[in-house]
């Protein structure tokens, strides 16, 4: 099965303003996060919480995008093999996701720093995802598989 949006033609500048319409009434500040070829790669958000303003970064993975489109029997275009493409893909597929954060949080079923806690930035500039990664990767390195 494809993944998610792998036939879209929506640009990356759209999805990003669709990402910014989308979170505007609901964060205290927004920005996108642009590698040196000026592609957007990121987003990072402050969002007001109970325990006060809290920073978030998430990331867009193009390239485990093209991953999957060039692996993916389905997606047989070979416009749709393009890292291009994978951008397009990549930004689209964030912009879904975030919008069922939001109708999850419209719903009150979350909030809106229990859905981005994995993207945390905690004080070592890491998010809070890296941070449990890298303790479960030390603790299975020191045949502690309990996570001590």
């Amino acid at each position: 099965m494809p993944i998610l949006n792998y036939t879209t033609t929506v640009g990356v500048n759209k999805s990003v303003a669709d990402i910014q319409k989308l979170l505007s009434r609901r964060v205290a500040a927004l920005a996108t996060h642009y590698d040196e070829d000026g592609n957007a790669v990121g987003l990072d958000l402050t969002i007001r919480t109970p325990h006060g303003p809290r920073s978030f970064s998430l990331p867009v993975n193009v390239e485990g995008a093209h991953a999957a489109l060039r692996a993916d029997p389905d997606a047989n275009r070979p416009s749709y093999k393009t890292l291009e493409h994978a951008h397009r893909v990549a930004w689209r597929i964030a912009y879904d996701w975030l919008k069922v954060q939001v109708a999850l949080i419209d719903a009150q079923m979350a909030t809106m720093d229990q859905v981005m806690l994995p993207y945390l930035i905690t004080p070592g500039g890491a998010t809070l995802y890296d941070n449990y990664k890298a303790r479960e990767q030390a603790a299975l390195e020191s045949g502690d598989t309990n996570g001590r």
